[in-house]
């Protein structure tokens, strides 16, 4: 699992929109339903930013319904912050924005190991702080789209197409793991190992948050 972890912060770096993809979305003029929910879906399972936090945030929820919880609020922030982000232009750094992000995965990863309790002594509201967490998720999904010229044509309805990918895109990816989790948790390793791998995706959201304030320092005018 940790291996896991490495190889999703290595491919994190390079989550953005480019290639085919990039060119469709300037090109396109007009409701493209089906293109931007595959779009959506694409981001969203090469997102691992998004996906290493929606593990943290599962890794000690063992019944599906607390899993649908969960991941509900998320999904509502940042649906809320990716449509409005985007249809109102809001403009927001986007390597802060990232930088916010991988700090959402230290900080579930650190509730998971108990730190705020230990440490901090007091035990924050992990559903609050996902809804939260899940607003500048929106953003950053916002950011990404913002780097090209989107025709108002259509405009709507290809966002909001993006979001439901996004949202599949979502339940696609976090089934598989919560799979994976599922078989490791029969296995005596798992809470043995749990302190490890929380470890390992604090790490991981610190590496990702160091990237993205090094790239925003270097491209600060002086």
């Amino acid at each position: 699992m940790t291996g896991f972890l490495t190889l999703f912060v290595a491919s994190a770096f390079g989550h953005t929109i480019e290639g085919s993809d990039a060119n469709f979305v300037q090109a396109i003029d007009g409701p493209a339903v089906i293109p931007f929910m595959y779009l959506g879906a694409k981001h969203m399972v090469t997102g691992y930013d998004h996906l290493l936090f929606l593990m943290g945030v599962i890794f000690f929820l063992y019944r599906p319904k607390h899993v649908v919880q969960y991941v509900t609020l998320f999904a509502v922030g940042h649906s809320i912050t990716l449509l409005f982000g985007v249809l109102a232009n809001l403009q927001v750094n986007a390597y802060i924005i990232d930088a916010i992000i991988g700090l959402s995965i230290v900080y579930k990863a650190f509730e998971n190991m108990d730190g705020f309790k230990r440490l901090l002594k007091f035990e924050p509201n992990i559903k609050i702080a996902v809804f939260v967490f899940g607003l500048f998720h929106g953003l950053g999904l916002a950011t990404k789209l913002q780097e090209f010229t989107i025709s108002d044509n259509g405009l709507v309805t290809n966002i909001i197409s993006f979001n439901i990918g996004v949202e599949i895109g979502q339940i696609l990816a976090l089934s598989v793991v919560f799979i994976l989790l599922s078989i490791w948790r029969t296995n005596a390793s798992y809470l043995r190992h749990a302190f490890l791998t929380n470890t390992a995706l604090m790490t991981g959201g610190f590496l990702l948050a160091g990237y993205q304030m090094s790239a925003f320092l270097l491209a600060a005018p002086y």
